[in-house]
């Protein structure tokens, strides 16, 4: 798969379109020639960016607004990776935290969690790899998070779903190398986004060097899918992180979540 827009029309879908890292995909791509269909729930913002990438960089921009928490939400992305003009490059980016603890959440709140962060990351990436692999080219971009690397968050499920997302990209990105398709685990640590004051948790307490910027994950991101990494983790100090996590006893990374109270967990984008 070519990530070359000139090459061919290239189309892009993200979803969580609109802040954050999905936004630094969105004006990424468009700088660099694509077309783009993006998707969130606001369609007062979804308008005004599409006004705003179709004006500065004349690229075709559509929008869908949709709840990826509902069936309907789901369906309506699914159709639209199955019908139309292809669709080269799926971005899953819309995901979700809860600022409370399992024992003091509710079923209905971590369901919807796990239909944002999990469902619907499932589901469109099933609908954007069968005409992908038809036709042996595309990508797709399952954002992620190191939090998914362990369980360093003491009652939080939010990790326990972005572990879930990087098993899961790892794993079909392996079964759909032999038909030219690509899919990548993006996870990123602390990136400056709307991310944590939607879900209301305090940050100011985090070291400055432990933030990235979006466009700095973004650029990495795009580095390593052209490279064929099933997994991305951008910077250094993550690297380091994720090493850390993946090999340190497990007795000690409970140690250091009691400790810490799960805030080095609690990154995303």
């Amino acid at each position: 798969m070519t990530l070359d827009p000139t090459t061919a029309e290239r189309r892009a879908l993200i979803t969580g379109a609109t802040a954050g890292i999905g936004a630094a995909f969105t004006r990424r791509l468009a700088a660099d020639g694509w077309h783009l269909v993006l998707v969130a729930r606001d369609a007062g913002r979804l308008s005004e960016l599409a006004a705003e990438l179709g004006a500065r960089y004349g690229r075709e921009v559509e929008t869908i607004s949709a709840d990826l928490s509902t069936d309907d939400g789901c369906a309506a992305v699914e159709q639209r990776l199955t019908e139309g003009t292809p669709v080269h490059l799926l971005v899953n980016n819309a995901g979700i935290s809860l600022n409370k603890p399992f024992l003091r959440s509710t079923a209905e709140d971590e369901a919807r969690l796990l239909r944002l962060n999990v469902h619907a990351v499932m589901r469109l990436t099933m609908a954007a790899l069968r005409p992908m692999t038809e036709r042996r080219d595309g990508a797709v971009i399952n954002v992620s998070s190191v939090a998914g690397f362990g369980a360093v968050m003491p009652g939080s499920t939010y990790s326990a779903s972005k572990a879930w997302v990087t098993n899961f990209s790892e794993s079909v990105g392996q079964s759909t190398r032999p038909f030219g398709v690509r899919v990548m685990a993006l996870c990123p640590g602390y990136t400056r986004t709307e991310f944590h004051e939607r879900a209301g948790i305090n940050m100011s307490k985090t070291p400055e060097w432990m933030w990235l910027r979006a466009e700095d994950v973004v650029d990495e991101a795009l580095r390593d899918l052209r490279k064929g990494k099933l997994v991305s983790i951008p910077a250094w100090k993550y690297k380091v992180a994720v090493a850390g996590l993946r090999h340190a006893p497990r007795r000690l990374l409970q140690v250091v979540a009691r400790d810490t109270r799960g805030r080095i967990g609690r990154d995303e984008r």
